[in-house]
């Protein structure tokens, strides 16, 4: 069960996870304003002219899904930044089988190995999304 990371590999992805957190934190806030800008801007605009009201509500509905896009990224990452300090970060939650350091580099929130989250995303009818 024990994990094929470095300890340099190990400070190097948490740094990543770290500073992706931040991104989304960030991120979240600034699409967060900028919807409720389309909002009031929503509420002006009915005012004058209601034909583009369908065309408002379509670019807040894109930054909505956009912002839990983000919020789901941000719990992911936070799952592994636990699984960082509880010692079980690297290993994979279905199999207890080490995720390869290639695999956590390109996705460090990762919590499946490769293998176990094509298992999953079969299961759940998605398409594999490495």
């Amino acid at each position: 069960m024990s994990t094929q990371l470095t300890d340099e590999q190990r400070q190097a992805l948490r740094q990543s996870l770290q500073a992706h957190t931040v991104a989304l934190q960030e991120e979240i806030r600034s699409e967060l304003r900028a919807a409720d800008l389309h909002r009031a801007e929503d509420i002006m605009d009915r005012v004058r002219d209601s034909g583009d009201e369908s065309v408002v509500d379509l670019l807040a509905d894109i930054e909505y899904a956009d912002i839990d896009r983000h919020i789901r990224e941000l719990q992911a990452n936070e799952a592994a930044l636990r699984a960082w300090h509880d010692g079980r970060y690297g290993v994979c939650i279905d199999c207890d089988e080490s995720i390869p350091y290639e695999r956590l580099h390109a996705y460090p929130s990762a919590l499946r190995c490769i293998r176990c989250q094509e298992r999953v995303e079969h299961a759940n009818g998605h398409p594999p999304q490495l």
